[in-house]
């Protein structure tokens, strides 16, 4: 009893950092986006992250509160952490808002460790140079 009481503490405190309120209580899945993220070994965990969270402060948040079942997959640092949402990797900087999640849904993002992300337009040079596509015109 008194550990899930610290627990409640704890997450009062966190919902109040992170909301600026008290609606948590109420009803956190209005006001919440609850993340459901997947390792490459298949593993899965859910987060709630506030609208105003970025990529870069998930990766943190889950670097800092890594799951005892994924103690295999640890990393050495939250800066190599990348979430990857409808097979694109996010830079830091984007917000989950920006990316207008539904609130109070469950939303699957993949969380792979990787040092660099890849280049913007990479994929669609590869794709130019499979079917052989070029940026210059023939003028006949």
């Amino acid at each position: 009893m008194w550990i899930s009481t610290t627990l409640l503490c704890s997450e009062r405190q966190w919902w109040n950092k992170v909301l600026g309120s008290e609606d948590w209580q109420r009803d956190s899945s209005s006001v919440a986006i609850n993340l459901r993220l997947i390792l490459v070994s298949g593993k899965t965990k859910e987060f709630l992250f506030s609208p105003n969270d970025s990529a870069a402060d998930i990766a943190k948040h889950v670097y800092d509160n890594w799951p005892m079942d994924w103690e295999e997959e640890q990393v050495s640092s939250p800066n190599i952490l990348r979430l990857i949402y409808q097979g694109r990797f996010l830079h830091g900087n984007v917000t989950l808002g920006a990316l207008k999640l539904p609130f109070g849904k469950t939303t699957v993002m993949h969380l792979v460790a990787r040092e660099t992300l890849p280049e913007p337009n990479s994929q669609g040079q590869r794709n130019r140079e499979k079917t052989g596509e070029s940026n210059c015109c023939v003028i006949l």
